[in-house]
């Protein structure tokens, strides 16, 4: 019975590590990218193998992530319940198991799904967990905008999974998230400013202020709501999504207004959690958009 216990509490552990919820966001956009590729159904091989390949290699630069910044973890708030700072994972049980799923991860996109979508998934594996965490988090406030690069790139990868190239509607996919990732982070960055600054971290309202970063983030949302109307505006998508980026983009900007006039942080986790919900949704539309136009063209 002990047995079993410790089993199931090792396997959590694992799972924990792997920041299942951020794998499941990226697996996400990759998908929509593989759909958005084709006039119709996306093959299954590439679909199956695609999403797989992908989730493995961002779940092994979660863990990477978690080995690299363990001491900080230990220290905040927010990441101190995470499984190497208490111990529930030694730090070569961690190495271990990223690499083993970076490793698997490569297989699978070189065997099953093609090369360049191999290549372009290594080069965010290694942008994320290498120089975004090993580098630009700790050398520069624009940490999260450079290292959004990599945050970026799934539903690129989902695209070339499935049409093996790159296509400039699939950088507009791209262009949104990493539009989308500096107003998202830098709202959790202000309710965590003082942790971040203990250990070190410079976000940007630990060296800028908060005011600076309020400002920043409603520049971004800007920015952000005019991008995420180019895909209707280059015919990549139709009114459905259209009308709905305007919507959803008119309610994240409300969050980011009420936050930008509040005197402190109120309003920031209120921002940063509908920041995910909006990402999620807008690219729901996307593809709900794009079938529905196929339906109605045959």
């Amino acid at each position: 019975m002990e047995q079993t216990s410790t089993l199931s509490f090792n396997w959590r552990a694992y799972y924990n590590l792997c920041k299942p919820k951020v794998v499941l966001l990226i697996v996400f956009t990759a998908i929509v990218g593989m759909f958005l590729s084709v006039p119709a159904m996306v093959p299954l091989s590439a679909l199956f193998y695609g999403s797989l390949g992908i989730g493995l290699a961002a779940a092994s630069a979660a863990a990477i992530n978690h080995i690299v910044d363990q001491k900080a973890d230990a220290l905040m708030a927010r990441t101190e319940k995470r499984p190497i700072p208490t111990g529930e994972l030694t730090d070569s049980q961690a190495l271990i198991f990223a690499i083993s799923l970076g490793i698997i991860a490569m297989i699978i996109l070189v065997v099953w799904v093609n090369w360049l979508t191999a290549i372009f998934t290594f080069a965010s594996l290694i942008g994320y967990a290498v120089v975004y965490t090993m580098y630009l988090k700790r050398a520069t406030p624009q940490n999260i905008v450079i290292g959004g690069v990599a945050g970026a790139a799934p539903p690129v990868l989902g695209w070339m999974a499935v049409t093996n190239e790159l296509h400039h509607h699939a950088l507009l996919l791209f262009l949104i998230i990493f539009v989308w990732t500096p107003p998202h982070f830098w709202a959790l960055a202000i309710k965590r400013r003082e942790e971040y600054a203990k250990v070190g971290i410079p976000m940007l309202p630990v060296t800028h202020g908060v005011a600076f970063t309020k400002l920043q983030i409603l520049l971004y949302t800007l920015l952000l709501f005019a991008v995420t109307l180019l895909p209707f505006a280059t015919q990549m998508s139709g009114w459905i999504y259209f009308i709905s980026a305007i919507v959803l983009g008119l309610i994240f900007l409300r969050y980011v207004v009420m936050l930008y006039q509040a005197e402190n942080d109120e309003h920031a986790m209120k921002t940063f959690a509908y920041s995910i919900t909006y990402l999620s949704a807008l690219f729901a539309m996307l593809l709900v958009d794009h079938y529905f136009f196929i339906g109605v063209s045959i």
